[in-house]
């Protein structure tokens, strides 16, 4: 009787201690990190607010940051509050809104899920629209400048060991509620 508590005792302590190393989003049954929409979010908002100049005359200020995950088309959209300041006219600001459309990728190198190839998905400005094409060129460099290989998340060297194994990620995917990146063993 004793040898068996003993025994249990110990199989309870092995199992804590694996708790213990197992790491947040990771789910041992699927075999995959998941990242909540909220910790995105969060790692998105690292990099609000930003202010960018063109030739020292046009000044872009982003903020509010508001992630939409795209899993129909397994993208990210993050939609920023824009304002636009000319130094060259003493005109009042000029408020809109971004939507910068990014893919996802793993960079081994880095160890981290980027961003990938943002573009700008809409402009939206109200009183410009004689201006849409301008305004598109600057979302466009706003795009590149602001989220290009942007990371969204940085695995630390023991979260690519389970179980003893190296891993690696491989495939992600945009879900309605975060992102699921597939774990493969080497």
């Amino acid at each position: 009787m004793r040898l068996r508590r003993l025994f249990l005792l110990s199989a309870a302590i092995a199992a804590l201690a694996c708790a213990a190393t197992a790491y947040a989003g990771y789910n041992v049954w699927t075999g995959e990190y998941t990242f909540t929409k909220k910790e995105l979010q969060d790692a998105v908002d690292k990099r609000f607010p930003a202010t960018l100049r063109y030739a020292e005359v046009i000044s872009v200020q982003l903020t509010h940051p508001r992630l939409v995950l795209d899993d129909a088309n397994n993208r990210v959209t993050t939609q920023v509050d824009a304002q636009l300041t000319n130094a060259l006219m003493p005109s009042p600001p000029v408020n809109g809104t971004l939507a910068l459309n990014s893919g996802i990728r793993y960079d081994p190198a880095q160890r981290a899920v980027l961003l990938d190839n943002p573009t700008v998905q809409q402009v939206d400005v109200q009183g410009m629209a004689q201006y849409r094409e301008q305004l598109n060129a600057i979302g466009a460099v706003v795009a590149q400048q602001l989220l290009k290989d942007y990371p969204l998340y940085t695995f630390k060297p023991e979260e690519l060991r389970v179980g003893g194994k190296e891993i690696e990620p491989g495939a992600i995917t945009v879900a309605p509620d975060g992102i699921r990146v597939q774990i493969n063993t080497r």
